[in-house]
């Protein structure tokens, strides 16, 4: 039997407890950046509107990037392309 995963993913597994609270603050000044506020205030109004429209969109995202509501495996690394490259 496969053992249980652990809270946090596996990059919490190793950070040293002043590594994670760096990480932690990081990445919550990333989502709280005004393009990210933006995105996730679009991501809502798409849903609702989705949900009145009565479309199921259960376990799917919003692509910013194709305007349209996607898998949560298809909306992850451009579409499989990787993100190295994304945005040139």
């Amino acid at each position: 039997m496969a053992k249980p995963k652990k809270p946090g993913g596996p990059k919490q597994d190793y950070l040293s407890p002043k590594a994670r609270k760096r990480k932690e603050e990081k990445d919550l000044e990333i989502a709280k950046s005004p393009r990210r506020m933006k995105m996730k205030a679009e991501n809502r109004k798409k849903r609702i509107e989705a949900k009145k429209n009565g479309e199921d969109i259960r376990g799917k995202d919003y692509d910013h990037k194709d305007r349209k509501f996607k898998s949560v495996k298809r909306n992850r690394g451009n579409d499989g392309k990787g993100t190295k490259k994304e945005g040139k």
